[in-house]
């Protein structure tokens, strides 16, 4: 009976013994069961005096916040899974519905043409990723943000005896993106985007006619500049000036944070009493540094 005491004895100090060794877990932080980001922002790819903006949106999933700094900590605590995360401004005369971005409407300036779309939106910025949170992990993230309008310059030179007397140049570009899906980079809903050309009166552009505006993109099977030409006393009468730009901004929609100057020559025609006038060829410029192209004509008899 004693050795069986002693037995006893034994076998309780054991379990006491390795009751002591059961210790809490470790964890990494203090969201064992869920994971956590720090999102930062790289905003290199911008066209050259446009500003970060002040604020912008981050979106993942149920989760939607607005921040201000280029690196945040996102106050959410995330369940392991993968995720699709999105980042985008909303400036002036833009709306974002889910991933569709718009660019507002405007009342234009040629009848009968269409709806139109605002020339001057802002600078509008998106990044999309995914990624894939871990429990207990505290993840870094940094998105690329992508500059998704673009400034796009038209130069016209005019040349001919009736030069002088132009009074104005009126006009508007058809096949003009006024969405984007910013998950796939589709543009669409082709409008018109009305262009108000000014007289450049120094520097090397000096004498002739430009129209700065910004666009979303391009989008449709076709960009076409419709324009008229105005003079005083209204002699000559108005002269209509159609040009296809559709290779010339093929390409539009890449690279959005360089600008684009497309620069043309016109001559004038006779025709009757009356002359016409069409642009057959664009050369591109530097948007950038302020150089335009020049380019040949061919006339309409």
């Amino acid at each position: 009976m004693k050795r069986i005491k002693e037995y006893l004895i034994v076998a309780t100090a054991a379990l006491a013994l390795s009751g002591c060794d059961v210790k809490d877990p470790i964890y990494n932080t203090a969201h064992p069961d869920k994971g956590q980001i720090t999102l930062t922002t790289d905003w290199t790819q911008r066209t050259t005096g446009v500003d970060i903006p002040a604020s912008y949106t981050v979106s993942v999933d149920e989760y939607v916040a607005t921040v201000s700094n280029a690196t945040n900590t996102l106050d959410y605590f995330f369940e392991p899974g993968a995720y699709h995360l999105r980042v985008y401004n909303t400036p002036e005369h833009i709306t974002v519905s889910g991933t569709t971005v718009t660019v507002a409407g405007a009342s234009g300036n040629v009848d009968g043409a269409g709806p139109f779309v605002q020339e001057m939106p802002g600078w509008l910025f998106t990044g999309v990723t995914e990624t894939t949170i871990e429990a207990d992990t505290d993840h870094t993230l940094t998105v690329a943000m992508q500059q998704q309008v673009r400034q796009l310059t038209l130069f016209i030179e005019p040349t001919g005896s009736t030069t002088d007397r132009i009074e104005r140049i009126e006009g508007y570009l058809s096949g003009v993106a006024s969405t984007l899906d910013m998950d796939n980079g589709t543009h669409g809903t082709p409008l018109n985007l009305a262009l108000a050309f000014a007289k450049v009166t120094e520097g090397a552009n000096a004498g002739k006619w430009a129209a700065t505006v910004r666009l979303l993109g391009v989008a449709g099977v076709q960009q076409k500049l419709n324009a008229k030409l105005y003079f005083a006393g209204g002699n000559p009468k108005p002269v209509t000036l159609d040009s296809d730009l559709t290779t010339e901004l093929a390409a539009f929609n890449a690279d959005k944070h360089k600008p684009l100057a497309l620069g043309g020559k016109v001559v004038e025609t006779p025709t009757g009493a009356d002359f016409s006038a069409t642009i057959t060829d664009w050369t591109p410029g530097n948007g950038e540094d302020g150089e335009d192209g020049s380019a040949g004509m061919e006339t309409d008899n």
